[in-house]
């Protein structure tokens, strides 16, 4: 059992079953309105995915796999043999420095995207920060928890609780290339933040802005799971470009530890982005925290 919180900074208010909550789609951080919607009938299609068919993918996965040891190697393969490393030992590990300096950035309660094996919601948890991650990953999502962390299984597209009402949403480790569409993920981000709420991202350390349907590989020759999602790759003046057209504030620039980062801020009116059922890409959300790091050369 692990304690939920009050999105409005009431504190703790009570335990929930992390197993229950990741079954039904709910996380009770706490008395949010519109929670029961969640775990009835107002996103039925939505726990249909993520329980269905992304449960049947997950089970024999590679990246579960990984997660469950700890270690890859693990890649992105794209159709033409293309291959973007992804970095799993640094995600399993304790937060590093370069992680610290975005958590010290950190506003309100945190909503972190593609939470991946929970290093980030465990440090957030043990700074006593209202924090929940978000991953479609049993794996992922069951390790956070282990690690004391808030978890529940949803992809960024499904309804969450705490809509509108989160102060940063983190889309840290490759994640801003969730769905294959930034425009729509950065309208969805600002659909979940409180208005003038805080995104901060983590983009690739070249000047790149490309989408691709990509599978997620253990070894450069082997057989993928099938099942191909589309994901996009970001460099900081990409994001940038497709922020000022949403009108999104930049809020800062940094790079630590050989990653980049961007930090932005969302317009201060209620935000005009349609509801989380409404694009094509809600279908995107099939593997996590891919890293921006550089890619391999094709094999």
């Amino acid at each position: 059992m692990s304690t939920a919180y009050d999105l409005d900074g009431a504190g703790p208010v009570g335990p929930v079953d992390g197993g229950l909550a990741n079954a039904v789609g709910v996380a009770e951080v706490a008395g949010v309105p519109g929670v029961a919607e969640v775990a009835g009938v107002g996103d039925v299609a939505g726990v249909a995915r993520v329980a269905g068919v992304a449960t049947d993918w997950a089970a024999a996965d590679p990246y579960s796999a990984a997660l469950r040891t700890g270690r890859g190697p693990l890649f992105l393969r794209r159709a033409d043999g293309w291959l973007l490393p992804l970095e799993v030992e640094r995600w399993c590990a304790r937060a590093d420095p370069a992680d610290l300096a975005i958590l010290d950035r950190c506003e309100g309660a945190v909503l972190d995207v593609g939470c991946g094996p929970g290093r980030l919601v465990a440090e957030l948890a043990a700074r006593g920060r209202t924090v929940l991650g978000i991953d479609v990953s049993e794996a992922a999502v069951a390790h956070t928890l282990e690690l004391g962390g808030q978890a529940l299984r949803r992809s960024v597209f499904d309804l969450l609780p705490g809509e509108g009402r989160w102060g940063t949403v983190l889309l840290i480790d490759g994640n801003v290339g969730i769905g294959g569409d930034p425009l729509a993920l950065l309208r969805r981000a600002a659909a979940l933040l409180v208005p003038g709420g805080l995104l901060i991202a983590e983009t690739a350390p070249v000047d790149v802005d490309e989408r691709a349907e990509v599978e997620v590989v253990d070894r450069p020759g082997a057989r993928g799971t099938g099942r191909a999602f589309p994901w996009a790759r970001l460099g900081t003046p990409g994001l940038l470009r497709h922020a000022g057209r949403e009108d999104w504030r930049t809020a800062g620039q940094w790079t630590a530890g050989g990653r980049c980062f961007v930090a932005l801020r969302s317009r201060s009116a209620s935000s005009s982005a349609e509801p989380p059922k409404s694009t094509a890409v809600i279908s995107s959300q099939w593997v996590r925290n891919p890293s921006a790091e550089r890619p391999v050369a094709d094999r």
